[in-house]
């Protein structure tokens, strides 16, 4: 007995390891000890001599504790079927010559990262284990056998690289002993038959597709958002509810209110020289009271504030059109500011004076409706003819005229239950 190497104990009524450790001293030459199905029960601390480097304890009862009754220098440990229900790191590490292990029939749901790089053999099959991750396998480079067969994985992106990637020469029970156990809709499907899409279980690369697509998207929209003068009419959205707002806060106090001036005049800058050599002197020679956004605009006041005040300050807004109008911005916001007043007050307080041909396709979108405008309503063109310039301006003047202070203020209160806007600070324009 003393000069042999391997001693099998197996299916006898053995119960006290730590007796049985302590009486392997007096084998010297015992390299393997088998105490498989046994009653082998854990109460006393185990001393192991150094020359025992196999032993395999299977179907006994033990636990998770079983590790902390073995010796250091085991090469090679059997515990399948001992109920063990958990693997962790701490357990291995007191076993650094540890080459082969097997755990096969316990109730182990996860095989921990960094195992012990010098195990060989993993056999891990009939446990509760659902996946195998690389992060699990990173840590066994010298692995060569890995027995986990017959565990209810789950088929999903969390088996993608088990099944794709690893290398299937180190599984020897592959593809019989592995099956699909959830989804339902793949339950006892083979995993050597499920098929799933890298795109669908990698989240780097569908990052890397995703964001290029997001990005096109992004400047479609932003192109399409462009082409349609999306942020003209994002401005303009804006500044028509910060006009329903003060129109809300005083609307009450149009009752009392009447116009500063008979006319706003909008117009280009580039057309200057026209209105202040043409228009303005002719109007305001006839006693009109004109505002202009040159000489009439509050200094330091937000110019679309001024704008507002400004149409609303006035009886009549007077559009003085040409090429020129038609690319600017402002002229732009001051068409839409007058035709919205005009809507309210359900009053045509718009004048259009043609100061040359405007060619229809020349219209910028955002200005399509200005060509609605011209044929719904009757504008003035301004002739080149001196005697006919005289007709004009007798028309022109008709039409701005205000006969008196009545007229104006049947127009406020007009305004008042149309809810429109009048600043704080007009003033009665005839007294």
């Amino acid at each position: 007995m003393a000069s042999k190497r391997h001693l099998s104990l197996s299916k006898n009524r053995f119960d006290d390891l730590s007796f049985i450790a302590q009486q392997t001293h007096q084998m010297k030459y015992l390299e393997s000890l088998d105490l498989s199905f046994n009653s082998i029960f854990l109460d006393k601390p185990c001393f192991w001599p150094i020359h025992i480097t196999s032993l395999s304890l299977s179907n006994n009862n033990l636990g998770n504790k079983v590790f902390s009754f073995l010796s250091q220098y085991l090469q090679q440990i059997d515990l399948s079927k001992t109920g063990i229900t958990a693997l962790t790191q701490e357990d291995l590490f007191q076993f650094p010559m540890l080459t082969h292990l097997f755990l096969s029939f316990n109730s182990i749901k996860v095989i921990p990262t960094d195992l012990f790089p010098t195990l060989v053999s993993l056999y891990i099959d009939q446990n509760y284990i659902t996946s195998v991750s690389r992060e699990s396998l990173a840590g066994l480079p010298s692995l060569r056998t890995l027995k986990a067969g017959n565990n209810p994985f789950v088929c999903s992106c969390d088996s993608f690289w088990f099944i794709n990637t690893l290398n299937k020469s180190l599984l020897p029970d592959w593809p019989l002993d592995y099956s699909c156990s959830t989804p339902p809709s793949v339950a006892d499907l083979p995993m050597s038959e499920y098929r799933t899409s890298r795109m669908s279980c990698e989240a780097w690369l569908q990052a890397a597709v995703a964001l290029p697509v997001m990005m096109l998207i992004v400047l479609a929209l932003c192109s399409a958002f462009y082409a349609c003068d999306g942020v003209w009419y994002t401005k303009m959205l804006w500044v028509w509810i910060r006009v329903k707002r003060r129109g809300q806060k005083q609307a009450n106090l149009l009752n009392n209110t009447t116009f500063r001036y008979h006319s706003f005049i909008s117009y280009s800058h580039q057309d200057s020289a026209w209105v202040e050599s043409k228009l303005v002197p002719s109007l305001e020679g006839a006693g009109l009271s004109l505002c202009i956004h040159e000489r009439d605009f509050v200094p330091g006041q937000w110019i679309v504030d001024n704008i507002i005040n400004c149409v609303e300050a006035s009886y009549k807004t007077l559009f003085v059109l040409s090429n020129h109008f038609v690319q600017s911005e402002w002229c732009n916001y001051e068409l839409f500011f007058a035709q919205h007043r005009a809507l309210d007050a359900q009053q045509d307080s718009l004048v259009f004076i043609l100061l040359e041909p405007i060619p229809s396709n020349s219209l910028p979108k955002k200005f399509l409706k200005l060509r609605r405008l011209l044929m719904q309503q009757t504008y003035l063109e301004w002739p080149m003819d001196e005697r006919k310039q005289q007709v004009f301006w007798v028309n022109l003047r008709s039409m701005l005229q205000v006969a008196d202070n009545r007229i104006l203020k049947d127009m406020a209160l007009e305004l008042t239950q149309s809810a429109s806007l009048i600043p704080d600070d007009l003033v009665p324009l005839l007294t």
